[in-house]
């Protein structure tokens, strides 16, 4: 896929992620809005998600992230990063199919098909921000490598791959991902510091309500598997948003002798976010699918409804037939 022939007659561009974006999602769309602006001077370009994380301040032109969706029917050129289309907010998704020309750039399992016309999906790779990097680095045009790379870009994209790589702790971590890595780091950005404060760094909020999930979580099926879950009352107590519970699951997960952590978190009534972290003893996106989600084979995540007792009963029953299998 080459990224210049994709945009060189388009005249608007759209480009989006998924609902309650993650590290990998900001720094995937944004590193693409910002190179688009360079290879497509002539197209209007918007980049749309559901916020503008504080977290993220770093990033060059947070502030044009288009939160409300205003745009009208589709683009020209349409990119779908870090998820299947639909996993976007519903109206970004209506645009998508709406677009002349749909591009999916996505590393989840469970889209490795894709969903565009155009597809650039690799589950083995660590974050759609590794696939950026990969597409602007490869992406021979008019412009040399230092033209197409620049700080702006290469702390996005940095910002992508140690969110979904936890820092290169986790299992997804491939050798060209420390390469690229370490090709990022040459630019001039502070990137100890912008561990620190995008993936460690937690708010005293964020910290109350860790602990408290923490503090409430259960284990069962013999100490393996452990759950944790928030309702609505506890985070209009702390006043805490989603973005707040960022960490939980992962926190959970460490806990020695688990093998899946499961966190879930109050949408609405008999409405639940889950999120799964687990060991190769539990494939993470199989556990999910069945209930309509999706991720990779040591995290993933879906939505349920009914109460947290049968949420957790249905989903148990699955993990547990493969703790069974590979014990």
């Amino acid at each position: 896929m080459k990224l210049s022939s994709l945009v060189a007659n388009a005249k608007s561009i759209g480009v989006s992620g998924h609902i309650r974006p993650d590290g990998d999602c900001y720094g995937s769309t944004m590193a693409l809005y910002l190179y688009l602006k360079k290879i497509a001077k002539d197209a209007k370009i918007t980049l749309m998600l559901d916020s503008k994380n504080e977290n993220m301040k770093d990033l060059k032109y947070l502030d044009e992230i288009d939160t409300s969706y205003e745009h009208e029917g589709g683009f020209d050129v349409f990119f779908c990063l870090d998820c299947s289309y639909d996993r976007m907010n519903e109206k970004a998704a209506k645009m998508f199919t709406e677009s002349k020309l749909t591009v999916n750039i996505d590393h989840h399992i469970t889209n490795a098909g894709g969903s565009g016309m155009e597809n650039y999906c690799f589950p083995e790779v660590g974050s759609a921000s590794e696939l950026v990097y990969e597409l602007i680095k490869n992406d021979e045009n008019s412009l040399s490598y230092e033209e197409r790379m620049d700080t702006d870009i290469a702390l996005a994209i940095y910002i992508g791959i140690i969110h979904d790589t936890g820092v290169f702790q986790y299992s997804n971590t491939r050798p060209e991902t420390l390469i690229a890595a370490s090709e990022l780091i040459k630019f001039d950005f502070d990137f100890p510091r912008i561990v620190e404060e995008t993936f460690y760094q937690k708010t005293y909020v964020q910290n109350q309500i860790m602990g408290r999930a923490m503090l409430e979580s259960v284990r069962f099926l013999d100490g393996r598997c452990i759950v944790s879950c928030v309702d609505k009352r506890t985070m209009d107590f702390y006043e805490a948003t989603p973005a707040d519970l960022d960490g939980i699951v992962n926190q959970l997960r460490n806990i020695k002798g688990v093998d899946c952590a499961i966190f879930m978190y109050e949408l609405g009534t008999f409405k639940y976010k889950v999120s799964l972290r687990t060991t190769p003893k539990v494939d993470a996106a199989k556990a999910v699918s069945t209930f309509g989600g999706g991720g990779h084979a040591r995290a993933a995540g879906c939505t349920m409804e009914g109460s947290y007792h049968d949420c957790v009963n249905n989903l148990s029953k699955y993990i547990a037939k493969q703790l069974e299998e590979n014990n």
